[in-house]
């Protein structure tokens, strides 16, 4: 699993999300990493990681844990946003004594519907051998019905070969398993450790109807709502999720782990 690590201190690990990087969450960790050690991942099928046909949850909780095992990480803050805080709610109720404290950004622990058609086709359909630079990709990936931020961050993972243009996560895979990944297959356990749900008020990821199913499997829940932001909200208001975040890890970490 590539990784990029910086600081000193108690270790905490940022997760990004679906088509993401190690990048995502780079102002959060260049903040946090003034009094703690922070790891920044790409999981399986994103930046520099392994490809992998077998993306599901339990895997990608099974590859976090294994990357602490060498790194000699017993244990660890996590802080993930959409896909990321699903892998890191993951395995918090999977190997509660691994996670000192958890912080999920704009996303609950249930199944989500199909939202990302347009973005696969688009990016499916690009054609990579004929486009000239990334102006040709964004007019494609707009003309595909997806909206200009979406765009460039997808663009993020687009590079220049020897051979041409190509994609540096593994779209393939990531298709192939994302029924997986809109899902959430985890019933009847519960972390009991400090949580954070962090959402924003424009965003569709966290609603009300999910307060039950997020209470049910982690009891110690606070709760924040950025205003003004949607599902990108550490990119739309940093200072204010990187301050929110920091918070709460700092009155985590002076507790202690879990017994």
């Amino acid at each position: 699993m590539h990784y990029e690590v910086s600081g000193e201190g108690s270790d905490i690990i940022l997760i990004h999300g679906l088509f993401g990087n190690l990048d995502n969450l780079k102002g959060l960790g260049r903040q946090l990493e003034q009094k703690y050690r922070v790891w920044r991942i790409d999981l399986p099928n994103h930046g520099l990681s392994e490809h992998t046909h077998d993306m599901h949850y339990g895997a990608m909780a099974e590859a976090l844990t294994g990357f602490m095992d060498r790194k000699g990480l017993t244990c660890s803050h996590l802080v993930g946003h959409s896909m990321g805080g699903k892998v890191a709610m993951a395995v918090a109720l999977t190997q509660a004594a691994r996670v000192e404290s958890l912080v999920a950004a704009d996303i609950a622990p249930v199944p989500y519907h199909a939202r990302h058609t347009k973005v696969f086709e688009g990016m499916t359909s690009l054609p990579l051998d004929s486009i000239k630079d990334r102006r040709d990709a964004l007019t494609h990936l707009l003309d595909s019905g997806i909206d200009e931020g979406t765009a460039q961050f997808l663009l993020k993972n687009l590079q220049r070969g020897d051979e041409g243009f190509g994609w540096k996560l593994n779209l393939s895979g990531l298709q192939e398993c994302y029924s997986h990944l809109i899902d959430w297959p985890y019933t009847g356990l519960k972390y009991e450790g400090p949580t954070l749900f962090v959402r924003g008020d424009q965003s569709d990821y966290v609603l009300s109807d999910h307060r039950q199913a997020i209470l049910a499997q982690f009891p110690s829940v606070q709760a924040k709502t950025i205003v003004g932001t949607g599902h990108w909200l550490h990119a739309q208001k940093p200072a204010q999720f990187n301050r929110i975040v920091e918070h709460f890890i700092d009155k985590a970490d002076n507790q202690g782990p879990e017994a």
